[in-house]
């Protein structure tokens, strides 16, 4: 083995971050299964009742960005932990669209 794969494999950082995949891992699949949960119960309100929950969609909007935080962590596209070592995320990610809930069309934020 060369000196490389050497300190590559003895860096405490990328063995930390090994760790926070495995958290991360486990966040992300409780987060899916609720996110897809609220999915259910949102679709249920609009057949019903015809209209969502406000602050259940904030939620979801919440479970979605804190998911993309997440892959976007383990990806290595990011090198910002998400909660809980980072703050919940607030509002969309960048270049997200938003649906205008009285025309259904997408629009930029």
């Amino acid at each position: 083995m060369s000196n490389d794969v050497k300190e590559n494999l003895k860096s405490q950082s990328t063995w930390m971050r090994g760790l926070y995949f495995l958290i991360y891992a486990v966040f992300y699949t409780i987060a899916e299964i609720v996110l897809f949960a609220l999915i259910i119960f949102q679709f249920l309100l609009k057949l019903f009742t015809g209209d969502t929950n406000e602050r259940l969609r904030k939620l979801g909007q919440g479970l979605s960005s804190y998911i993309y935080q997440i892959l976007q962590y383990m990806n290595f596209n990011s090198d910002y932990q998400p909660y809980p070592f980072g703050a919940w995320p607030k509002g969309e990610p960048k270049g997200a669209r938003l649906i205008d809930q009285d025309t259904g069309s997408a629009k930029a934020e």
